[in-house]
């Protein structure tokens, strides 16, 4: 009896490793888009400004939406935010808490100046990517943020009809200073929380709450790794006219690509001196020097 139930128990643990393999791997491979923009937009044609910048910001959503096992934040127990696959959920409450913020400037600052009207399209993209990230129905997330991927998309095609239909992106340093103030706030937001020992209502930070820190500040990094990518693009004339606004945009890129992309086996929170890695201390590392280089852009572009 006692060798049945031995053998019982072995198989579950095997099958639970499996899972937690399963999920490991299966993250990895998630947390790369298959989206590149000089391959989308190659450096050697022109384009109309706004486009690369919406049109990344569309294939960002669009890959947590039609990706792995889609949004999670919504699911069943097991696939939701506090069991099994809530590591990709927490991440992708930190992505679309940077999509958010990052739509939201397009909208208010960097396609519009002064006594301008919003861009239609914008306007709904914004307010659709405030759904609740938990809601399944009435409406569901997915329906809201599908909705606000085809407004981005219909705001590109904007861009191309004659007259054009939509606001271009203006191209204007004061404008841009915007973003990296919202950009450096999330990341403040993250590195309060990588660091934070107590919650909000005093209780400690338990091991298993170490996670969802770690990836939610992770999908801040992931949004802002190939946003800035797509920025580049589309202030290039800025950045060859400031040679050292391209490099520091390069030195802040490469931080955040490291960022978005930490997958240990385990998160662990281990002590300074111990003999255990705290993976919250690591990714804050390249969080702290993705801020301070967004603070030097900022710097920059008011001069």
């Amino acid at each position: 009896m006692l060798r049945r139930y031995a053998i019982y128990l072995a198989l579950i643990l095997l099958g639970w490793g499996a899972i937690i393999l399963a999920l490991h791997f299966g993250q990895k491979y998630h947390d790369r888009l298959p989206y590149d923009v000089d391959k989308a937009f190659p450096p050697d044609k022109p384009f109309v400004p706004g486009e690369i910048y919406a049109t990344t910001l569309a294939e960002i959503m669009d890959h947590e939406l039609h990706t792995g096992f889609g949004w999670r934040p919504n699911d069943l127990v097991i696939w939701g935010p506090y069991l099994m696959a809530d590591n990709n959920s927490d991440r992708q409450l930190g992505i679309i808490m940077a999509v958010r913020e990052t739509c939201r400037v397009f909208k208010d600052h960097l396609t519009k100046i002064s006594s301008n009207q919003y861009d239609p399209n914008l306007v709904i993209a914004d307010t659709d990517f405030r759904n609740d990230p938990f809601k399944w129905i009435f409406p569901s997330a997915e329906s809201k943020y599908e909705d606000g991927i085809r407004h981005l998309r219909a705001y590109v095609a904007g861009l191309h009809t004659r007259p054009p239909t939509s606001r271009p992106l203006n191209q204007r340093n004061i404008e841009l200073i915007r973003l990296f103030q919202a950009w450096t706030d999330l990341l403040g937001d993250a590195h309060a929380n990588l660091y934070r020992t107590r919650k909000d209502n005093g209780d400690p930070v338990y091991p298993w709450d170490v996670d969802d820190y770690f990836y939610h500040a992770q999908g801040y990094a992931h949004v802002m790794f190939h946003m800035m990518k797509a920025v580049r693009r589309e202030y290039s004339n800025s950045l060859r006219v400031k040679p050292v606004l391209a490099t520091l945009f390069d030195e802040t890129i490469a931080p955040l690509g490291k960022a978005a992309v930490m997958k240990p086996l385990i998160v662990l929170d281990g002590s300074p001196t111990g003999l255990f890695a705290n993976h919250r201390r690591n990714l804050d590392a390249y969080i702290t020097e993705a801020r301070q280089k967004m603070y030097s852009i900022r710097e920059e572009l008011e001069r």
